[in-house]
């Protein structure tokens, strides 16, 4: 899975295995850089440059010497200077010349006072309820006078002691994620409105030295009547909750289509909803001539066929809900509902230990159900006209017969990227759609002979969609699911001295097959460890089965990459893969 940002296409050769990049990695090879590429932009304060040339003579960068591996692969990194920095990297005769542009992050703010360019707040259009907090805010020079005008109504904009930003989420992947105290200052002022109606958009004022700035928000502010709330119905087969108003908010457990809510406040082109979420916009529709979005819950009844148990809670209308997994207990909460409950159906075996309810607070119900099993097998919600349907997988019947003690077993490997999408790619230029191809129908052919029935993604160099994926395990309903890529870093990142198996998983229950497969390829490989992560990432985000993404090794490491191009080496992965995989649900069975 690449991490390398704002990767382009060099010319390559697109290697379809192994073998055939054995032919390239000899004497012959010409100085190549496959990252970064040429007028590269980036924030970072140090960037590597990847490549590779013959192993004969020395390869220099700016002047300076080099390491590299056996086969001739470099990775160093350098320091970045603000603006442009030029290097020159030469191997024999030779020469490759590159310029990598450092970007500040720090807000620039205008010599002589005035407001940094697009911090003014709010950005956008937004609608808040009534007698809500509204907040203004701006970078602006210090030690100036910031107030903001809306409404006849002018709010003092106050400095703030610390500006703290936190830095991107790949930051996690190099070690890097503390806080970083900016030296810049941000004005911020807040107040409530009980005008209903549309206020303008607001006009910020600073005065510095004798001086008076204007300028004019972007953002139009609304306030809305709580007795004439719209009410939405999500749309989208599953409507992303999120945390706040963009992408760069944590996910929720995803609102079933049919899900009808009330909307409080909206920002953009996001919907505030009342249970606290925001959905986009276009996930939803209007529901006209719907006077309340609450719900009423009597009865629930459980159902069981071989493969799962439905727990069944009619309502009133679709209320949004969420779900926590934690060992061999979940929580299922539904909102914006009331129970009028007295009998509740159960079915108990093979799955249920044990089940409760309680309503936690007016319109807000849990469920909770204990299971015997600690390790769950995947799940599904969703509406059927009112009712509610709540699917827990059984563990899967494993018939062990002979050599194959995978039998019934049903696994999906998803061999990342493919097509245009390289991923990342080695120092020669060798992708990362090639090798993890490869790799996926070696562990096919050694999990086929322990007994087990596995389904590919694709068996082609060919682009399949992320949500083609994911909708390929949503549908079959494998017993696990397996992500097969290889791994690189941001380019603060140390491509020499990171190395090794990573695994990530987002939903509890793949986390222990994600803790279970580092541990034995690490132990049993030998292998570097790279860690064990939760991510939101989109092939471990399926909730049908326990899904997880490995790493299995960076591409960007000169050394390692090499091991990773070796056949014999992928042949030896893929058995340990197989003999991992079959000795984790052996356990299971115990």
């Amino acid at each position: 899975m690449s991490k390398l940002l704002g990767l382009t296409v060099i010319s390559l050769l697109s290697f379809q295995s192994s073998i055939m990049f054995a032919s390239v990695a000899n004497a012959q090879q010409p100085l190549y850089l496959a990252y970064p590429p040429k007028n590269h932009k980036t924030t970072s304060d140090k960037i590597f440059l990847i490549g590779s040339a013959s192993p004969q003579g020395e390869v220099t960068v700016n002047g300076q010497k080099i390491e590299r591996s056996k086969q001739g692969h470099f990775a160093p990194s350098f320091p970045l200077k603000l603006g442009a920095n030029r290097f020159v990297l030469r191997h024999n005769n030779e020469t490759i010349n590159l310029t990598v542009t450092r970007n500040s992050t720090i807000p620039n703010i205008p010599q002589g006072g005035g407001f940094a360019s697009n911090s003014l707040t709010p950005n956008r259009a937004i609608s808040v309820l009534q007698n809500t907090p509204v907040c203004f805010g701006a970078i602006a020079s210090p030690n100036a006078d910031v107030s903001v005008t809306i409404a006849n109504q002018t709010i003092p904009l106050l400095p703030q002691n610390k500006l703290v930003e936190l830095p991107p989420n790949n930051s996690i992947l190099t070690d890097s994620n503390e806080p970083i105290i900016n030296s810049v200052t941000k004005y911020q002022g807040c107040t409530k409105f009980d005008r209903i109606g549309n206020l303008g958009t607001p006009n910020f004022q600073l005065k510095i030295n004798n001086k008076t700035i204007a300028q004019q928000g972007q953002g139009k502010v609304n306030i809305l009547n709580p007795n004439q709330l719209r009410i939405v119905e999500v749309i989208a087969d599953a409507g992303v909750a999120r945390t706040g108003p963009s992408t760069n908010y944590s996910r929720l457990t995803p609102l079933p289509k049919g899900t009808t809510v009330s909307v409080i406040g909206e920002e953009g082109e996001w919907l505030q909803l009342d249970y606290g979420a925001w959905i986009k916009a276009n996930e939803t529709k209007i529901v006209p001539n719907l006077s309340s979005a609450k719900a009423i819950i009597k009865s629930a009844k459980f159902e069981k066929n071989t493969e799962e148990t439905k727990a069944i809670f009619p309502l009133t209308l679709p209320v949004p809900v969420s779900l926590h997994q934690m060992g061999n207990k979940v929580t299922l909460t539904l909102y914006n509902t009331t129970a009028q409950t007295d009998t509740i159906f159960l079915e108990y075996e093979p799955l249920i230990k044990s089940f409760s309810w309680q309503q936690v607070s007016p319109g807000k119900i849990e469920y909770y159900f204990e299971l015997h099993s600690e390790q769950q097998w995947g799940y599904d919600l969703n509406y059927e006209g009112t009712n509610l349907i709540f699917t827990l997988r059984h563990p899967p019947k494993i018939e062990s017969q002979n050599n194959q003690p995978l039998k019934n077993v049903r696994i999906l490997l998803d061999p990342g990227h493919g097509g245009n999408e390289l991923g990342a790619r080695g120092p020669n230029g060798y992708p990362e759609k090639s090798v993890n191809l490869v790799v996926s129908n070696l562990l096919k052919q050694e999990l086929l002979k322990r007994g087990a029935t596995v389904y590919m993604t694709r068996e082609s160099d060919k682009a399949v969609s992320l949500r083609d994926r994911m909708k390929m395990i949503d549908e079959i309903k494998p017993t696990i699911a397996l992500s097969v890529h290889y791994n690189a870093l941001p380019d603060n990142g140390d491509a020499i001295n990171t190395a090794g198996i990573g695994m990530f998983w987002y939903h509890p229950q793949a986390e222990n097959l994600s803790k279970f497969l580092h541990d034995y390829l690490v132990e049993k490989g030998p292998r570097p460890s790279y860690g064990v992560f939760w991510n939101n990432l989109a092939l471990t985000r399926p909730h049908t089965s326990p899904s997880v993404l490995l790493e299995l090794g960076f591409m960007i490491n000169p050394t390692e990459f090499e091991w990773i191009t070796d056949a014999q080496q992928q042949q030896n992965l893929a058995v340990l893969l197989a003999n991992g995989i079959t000795e984790w649900f052996s356990e299971k069975q115990d």
